[in-house]
C-alpha cells in the first residue's frame, strides 16, 4: 500500500524577500494547486506547496529545499532583480537546479522572469518569459498558472512511465519533450463549428506548447479515416465544440464516446447560440464552459485561455490520478480506475466490449462471465445516493468505490 504522507508532488515557490510582489504570486499558486479539484484525486491529502522567502535566522537565505521529499518536485523561481543582484542567492538558486539536474525529470526548476533583469541570474535552463506577456498581474497570473499545469504533467507523465518501465533511462529527454494533444472535435454544419475550433487551432499554436488534432487537415491521404479519428481521440484530451448542430452530427457523437470509452481528459464549450434539439446525454459528468460563438476577438480570446486553463487542470488532474494509482499498486484486472465520477456508458464499454482491453492502459473492467463482481474506482467524494441507485438498478454485480474506500478496504 503506498504510504498517503508522502505527496506526488511537492512545489516549491522561491523569491527574493526584496520582490514585494512575490507572496502575492506565491499566494495564487498555492490557492489554485491546493483546491479541492486536487485533493479529492489523492485520497484527502493535499498537493505540498511550500514558500521560501523568508531567510532563516542568522542567515541570507531561506531553509534548503529536499527535492526528494516527494515522488517529483518542482520549484519555481521568481527572478527579477533584487535576485539578480544578490550573490548569495544566485548561488542558492544555483545550487537547487544542479540538485535538481541530478534527478533527472522527476524534479525540475522553472525560472519565471518577472522582470527582463530576471535572467542576469545566469540561467542555463530555459525561463517562462512573464516579462513578454500582456495583461494586468492577474492575467499573467492566471497564465502562469496555465504554464505550470503543463510542466507538471510533463513531469508526472514522465514520471509514471518510469514507474510502468523502471529499467528505461529515468533522464529520456525525449520522451519527457513530448507534447499533450488536443483533440479539437467540432460540426462542420452551422456557421459556427470550423470557425471557432479553428480559433482554437490557431490560439494553441501562437500561445502554447500544446499540439492540436484538426480532424481533415490532420489525416493523412491512404488512411483509413475512421482508424485515424479514433486512434487521435484514444491519445488526446478533448475539447467538444458544442454548437448548435453539433449532436447531430455522426461522428461528433462516435468521438464523445471514444473520449469516454478511454476516460481521456475532456471539456465540453457551450457555443449554443439558439437550440440543441437533441443535446447528446455522454456530454455529461465533465466540466463545461461558456463561450459565446458571437464574441468580438479579444472576449473570444479571454474564454479560450479560460478553456484551455481547465483542460490543462484535466489533463494535470489526470496523470495525478494515475501516479496515485500506480503508487497505490491499483492493477487489480478486476477494477476499472477512473479519474472523474462513473456513469452508465462506461458499464458498456468496459463491462461488455471486447476491445476493451486496448482502451485502458491502467487496468480494465472484464466482461460479465470474467468476474463476479467488478469495481469501479474513482475520486472522493462518493457517489449521491441516487446516483449509485441508478447503477444498483442497471448494473447490480458491480461494485462502485471512490478512492479513500478503497485504500481503507484494500
Amino acid at each position: 500500500m503506498v504510504d498517503l504522507a508522502r505527496a506526488i508532488l511537492a512545489v516549491h515557490v522561491v523569491w527574493h524577500p526584496n520582490y514585494s510582489e512575490g507572496s502575492d504570486i506565491a499566494r495564487l499558486i498555492f490557492e489554485h494547486f491546493r483546491s479541492k479539484r486536487y485533493k479529492n484525486l489523492l485520497g484527502n491529502v493535499d498537493l505540498n506547496i511550500a514558500f521560501h522567502s523568508a531567510p532563516e535566522p542568522n542567515t541570507e537565505l531561506p531553509v534548503d529545499i529536499d527535492l526528494s521529499e516527494a515522488e517529483t518536485s518542482a520549484v519555481v523561481v521568481l527572478a527579477e532583480s533584487e535576485l539578480a543582484k544578490d550573490s548569495a542567492w544566485r548561488k542558492y538558486v544555483e545550487g537547487l537546479i544542479n540538485d535538481a539536474n541530478s534527478r533527472g525529470f522527476v524534479a525540475r526548476v522553472y525560472p519565471v522572469a518577472v522582470e527582463a533583469e530576471g535572467l542576469d541570474v545566469g540561467f542555463d535552463i530555459q525561463a517562462v518569459r512573464w516579462d513578454r506577456w500582456e495583461g494586468n498581474h492577474t492575467d499573467r497570473a492566471q497564465r502562469l498558472i496555465r504554464e505550470l499545469s503543463y510542466e507538471f504533467s510533463r513531469m508526472l507523465r514522465h514520471y509514471l512511465k518510469h514507474l510502468e518501465h523502471r529499467e528505461e533511462d529515468a533522464r529520456d529527454l525525449d520522451r519527457y519533450l513530448e507534447k499533450v494533444q488536443v483533440f479539437l472535435s467540432h460540426s462542420k454544419h452551422d456557421g459556427d463549428g470550423v470557425r471557432i475550433a479553428r480559433d482554437f487551432r490557431d490560439w494553441l499554436h501562437r500561445n502554447s506548447g500544446l499540439s492540436s488534432f484538426f480532424d481533415v487537415l490532420d489525416i493523412p491521404a491512404g488512411t483509413r479515416f475512421q482508424e485515424v479519428l479514433e486512434l487521435h481521440v484514444k491519445r488526446s484530451a478533448l475539447v467538444a465544440v458544442h454548437t448548435d448542430t453539433y449532436s447531430s452530427r455522426e461522428w461528433c457523437r462516435r468521438e464523445i464516446i471514444q473520449a469516454k470509452r478511454c476516460n481521456v481528459p475532456m471539456i465540453v464549450v457551450n457555443c449554443i447560440r439558439d437550440v440543441d434539439e437533441r443535446a447528446f446525454p455522454y456530454m455529461g459528468n465533465v466540466p463545461n464552459v461558456r463561450m459565446d460563438p458571437g464574441k468580438a476577438v479579444p472576449d473570444k480570446t479571454s474564454r479560450i485561455e479560460r478553456v484551455i486553463g481547465c483542460l490543462l487542470d484535466e489533463v494535470f488532474k489526470d496523470f495525478l490520478w494515475r501516479c496515485r494509482i500506480k503508487l497505490a499498486n491499483g492493477e487489480n484486472p478486476d477494477v476499472l480506475f477512473m479519474a472523474r465520477p462513473p456513469e452508465l456508458v462506461c458499464l458498456t464499454s468496459e463491462l461488455i466490449s471486447p476491445r476493451s482491453a486496448e482502451l485502458r492502459p491502467l487496468g480494465k473492467l472484464p466482461t460479465r462471465t470474467d468476474v463476479a463482481d467488478p469495481m469501479i474506482v474513482y475520486p472522493d467524494p462518493p457517489l449521491a445516493a441516487e446516483e449509485e441507485q441508478l447503477f444498483e438498478n442497471i448494473a447490480p454485480n458491480v461494485r462502485l468505490r471512490n478512492l479513500t474506500r478503497w485504500l481503507t478496504e484494500a
